[in-house]
């Protein structure tokens, strides 16, 4: 008899690439029943996964943390699962609850939450530290009777390591499969962005430093918020950005072999500086060099394995010196991206974070 498994979101989408496409899929593919529970989506049989869909027509944050999570506890209860996997800050008093029930359960936690807490610009500066450490102190708290914490980044690891002994780093790095395709001799895009934009994920120092470099920007993805769209789409070097918008998987890995470089410039953000964006191990695995923010983690992965050029993420003019730099030394870029595709397939790549996965589950159910 297989053991069943129960992976819950009520934030994230049903084909969220770390949710759906690698640690479900993953989790089906050595034989697990696997179910995810998703609000407002649609309820199917993918790659082997049993997506259960709860109806929820609750609007705003406070809301939905009241009354869609509670939804999702009466779900999984119904499915009865051997292990429980939660995603979402504000699931944690299901996990709790699901933990008091006798059930086994892993917070998996895909950002620091309380360092994100003190970006919230929309939070008065004075209000941001004080929420951070008391939701740190509740957080912690929680995580600390799970059975295990499965994290996004060792940064994250090690900070719950201290509560939690089985605490395990599942790192967001590519199916390398799905970026490792024919690289086509005529490049047609310049720079390309791909996820979210925002101004503290450096869109604007993007956009602005395009006045200092022949390249254009090619975007793929969404705004953050309309306010930041119609901001930016304002800035004068606007006409030198194509603007795709949202694109499935497939059609971002298509243009990633089109484009001569990626670019990551983040903010200095707490959350950022120990991050680990899917996007620099993506544009690596299309063989892209890269540009990144010049923080030490991203320094250190991008040197050691000479994969690109990092900059000052807040210095449009630095910014475009690091991008000439590549478009000027055509042969060391399609070398670097060269060293970026060998480093995700020897060791950012997802078929060894799987392993762990699988390990960690078998472990629990021992």
């Amino acid at each position: 008899m297989k053991n069943k498994i129960c992976h819950i979101t009520t934030v994230h989408n049903a084909k969220d690439t770390r949710i759906f496409q690698k640690e479900c899929v993953s989790l089906a593919k050595h034989g697990f029943e696997t179910h995810l529970i998703v609000a407002n989506q649609k309820s199917e049989i993918d790659q082997g996964v049993q997506i259960h869909n709860i109806i929820s027509t609750t609007s705003g944050r406070i809301q939905r943390m009241r009354k869609t999570t509670q939804i999702a506890l009466k779900k999984a209860l119904e499915i009865d699962a051997d292990i429980y996997q939660f995603h979402d800050p504000e699931l944690l008093p299901v996990g709790l609850k699901l933990k008091k029930l006798g059930k086994k359960v892993i917070y998996d936690t895909h950002e620091d939450v309380p360092r994100q807490i003190l970006s919230k610009y929309y939070l008065p500066a004075f209000v941001r530290p004080i929420i951070s450490k008391v939701f740190e102190i509740y957080e912690n708290r929680i995580a600390a009777k799970m059975d295990a914490v499965i994290t996004a980044t060792p940064f994250i690891r090690d900070r719950f390591l201290k509560i939690n002994p089985i605490t395990v780093d599942i790192n967001n790095y590519p199916i390398f499969e799905k970026f490792n395709i024919e690289i086509p001799t005529e490049k047609t895009h310049d720079i390309c962005y791909v996820g979210l934009m925002s101004k503290i994920r450096g869109i604007e120092e993007m956009i602005k430093m395009l006045e200092f470099t022949e390249a254009k920007m090619t975007l793929i993805g969404e705004f953050q918020s309309k306010g930041e769209e119609a901001f930016i789409k304002n800035l004068p070097t606007w006409n030198k950005v194509n603007f795709l918008g949202k694109k499935n998987r497939k059609e971002v890995a298509d243009i990633l072999s089109k484009s001569k470089m990626g670019i990551v410039i983040f903010h200095p953000e707490p959350n950022h500086i120990n991050a680990q964006p899917n996007k620099i191990f993506e544009y690596m695995a299309a063989s892209l060099p890269i540009v990144t923010s010049d923080f030490p983690l991203w320094r250190s992965i991008v040197t050691k394995h000479n994969a690109g050029v990092c900059a000052n993420p807040l210095a449009p003019k630095e910014i475009a010196k690091a991008v000439n730099l590549l478009l000027e030394n055509e042969e060391q870029s399609i070398q670097m991206g060269k060293n970026g595709q060998k480093a995700v397939q020897d060791v950012f790549n997802w078929k060894q974070e799987e392993e762990k996965l699988i390990q960690l589950y078998e472990q629990i159910l021992k």
